[in-house]
């Protein structure tokens, strides 16, 4: 059933929608530590398809969590700012072999899939808490978001991805 990959798609959006909104958001770590497993998504994606499909797809994902979350588009303004950077982000963490037509993940080191999810979920988190915060009077409280939510989010993550890990990806 799995097989096919819009549907694949779509299964992992409403996934990670629901478990970011019924589950990961009332997680409330040292009480600002919040992880946002929804870069799953971006890291989940494949690398071929249509951009302007997956600039919606990142809209549609950030608005749905920003209307569960009460947040005000920073979730859908993050979101599609990192669908826009992605294939920097992956040409910079798999160099030339990116842009070969048949590059997958099976062809890469695991060191470069975590740098890859790690350098995801920097950017995604920079931009949101920098739009949530929005002020550098309380700098040192923006990086102490930035870090501690970023590992604990890598943490989670690489541990969700190697459960729900597919072989033929």
């Amino acid at each position: 059933m799995l097989s096919n990959p819009i549907i694949l798609t779509a299964f992992r959006f409403i996934l990670l929608v629901l478990a970011q909104v019924l589950l990961f958001n009332h997680l409330n770590f040292l009480n600002f530590v919040n992880p946002l497993v929804y870069v799953l998504f971006f890291y989940w994606y494949p690398i071929r398809e249509n951009r302007a499909v997956f600039l919606l797809i990142s809209f549609l994902l950030g608005l749905a969590i920003d209307l569960f979350s009460d947040t005000l588009a920073l979730h859908t303004m993050a979101c599609v700012t990192l669908a826009y950077v992605r294939p920097i982000i992956m040409r910079f963490c798999f160099g030339a072999n990116f842009d070969f037509q048949n590059f997958t993940f099976k062809n890469s080191t695991r060191v470069q899939r975590f740098t890859f999810l790690f350098l995801l979920i920097i950017v995604q988190h920079t931009l949101y808490y920098s739009l949530e915060i929005l002020s550098l009077s309380h700098f040192i409280l923006l990086v102490k978001k930035i870090i501690f939510t970023s590992l604990l989010t890598f943490v989670i993550c690489v541990l969700l991805s190697s459960l729900f890990a597919i072989e033929n990806e």
